[in-house]
């Protein structure tokens, strides 16, 4: 076993595992072309998901895509490809095949595709979006500023934040209940040009988004932590004020997780279905939360889900009608089931989805 695989909701085939069927055990994904598919030595290293559709990139820049076309996924330049798409296809960002741009970052709204590309060296970053119904990129003219570059990018359901080298941040999309910061300067609070978010008052390391709500949180040691938004599920009055042994952070719609290096995870938020992490939780490596749910790997070879897993994105076992994991956890996958040399280098959660990667180095005959 080796390679990307996915499990969970897979109406609109963005799982890309050839069909439009559910899933509650991992199934490899399958790429169209096969011969584009990612490699060993150039792994599929971040995974975004919109409401139905799914972006790839790996480490050398390249992506792909799966799922439901027209919410924002890439590949409408080519009229002979389907608006569905139960495989993933390479992105389109440019109508030249041998020109498309090197992506470094990627990120999904509920019908929009983010991709902030890095040109050739000394050029300026570019940032493109394929929006709802639009199945061409569109540029966002000057963005970044002029002497800055895209660290961090993150996006929920309408909105998006970018982190900028100097710390700064800004965002754009949907920001009614105060994601985005003020914007009582606009008539509504809609903007389709990234402005900076104000109110945040210390260089920001990362950003992750809720579905009415943004974390910020600074570098490491410091780890100064701010939401802004809507203080529904208490998101905003029950942050810490500071998590400085923070090693990775993420959010699903209505919670934030953030996993201290001593491998215990600081959570707030909804748990009506079982959101927050389970109580004595084994040593954690590494975190992806999804729309209701969360993955998590542990020190001890395993990746484990909880939450809610109607769609089977949290493993076959649950709560009975709920779908809910809640007070504990399923194992997803284990070492302990691989080959000796195998690894887990990716988790990654969606709107009902979950991925696991997998490497195994050497041959086995």
């Amino acid at each position: 076993m080796e390679g990307l695989f996915a499990l969970g909701s897979n109406g609109s085939g963005q799982l890309g595992i050839g069909h439009l069927e559910d899933v509650s055990v991992p199934k490899q994904v399958e790429f169209d072309p096969s011969d584009w598919a990612p490699t060993a030595e150039d792994p599929v290293c971040k995974i975004a998901a919109g409401g139905n559709h799914t972006i790839l990139l790996t480490t050398s820049g390249r992506t792909y895509w799966s799922g439901d076309a027209k919410n924002g996924c890439a590949g409408q330049l080519d009229s002979t490809i389907s608006p569905t798409s139960a495989r993933f296809r390479p992105v389109t960002l440019s109508d030249k095949a041998e020109m498309q741009p090197r992506v470094s970052l990627i990120a999904c709204m509920w019908a929009c595709s983010i991709f902030v590309t890095t040109e050739e060296q000394g050029e300026a970053q570019k940032v493109y979006t394929f929006g709802e119904t639009v199945g061409t990129p569109t540029l966002l003219e000057n963005f970044p500023p002029s002497g800055t570059t895209i660290t961090d990018l993150d996006a929920s359901f309408r909105h998006a934040v970018f982190v900028l080298s100097n710390g700064e941040v800004y965002g754009y999309g949907t920001g009614t209940k105060g994601q985005l910061g003020p914007m009582n300067d606009l008539p509504r609070a809609i903007t389709s040009v990234p402005r900076k978010i104000s109110g945040v008052n210390f260089e920001v390391s990362r950003a992750v988004c809720s579905q009415f709500a943004t974390c910020f949180i600074s570098e490491p040691g410091d780890g100064r932590v701010l939401v802004l938004g809507a203080d529904k599920w208490d998101l905003v009055t029950s942050a810490p004020v500071a998590v400085p042994d923070w090693k990775a952070i993420s959010a699903s719609w209505g919670n934030f997780y953030i996993l201290k290096y001593g491998g215990t995870i600081v959570a707030w938020g909804r748990n009506d279905h079982g959101q927050l992490p389970p109580p004595d939780h084994p040593s954690i490596t590494d975190i992806a939360a999804g729309s209701e749910h969360c993955l998590a790997q542990t020190t001890e070879g395993d990746v484990l889900a909880w939450g809610w897993g109607e769609h089977g994105n949290c493993g076959p076992s649950t709560d009975g009608p709920t779908g809910n994991v809640s007070g504990r956890w399923n194992t997803l996958a284990s070492l302990s089931h691989l080959p000796a040399t195998s690894r887990f280098t990716l988790i990654g959660a969606g709107c009902a989805t979950s991925w696991i990667n997998i490497a195994t180095d050497g041959l086995f005959i």
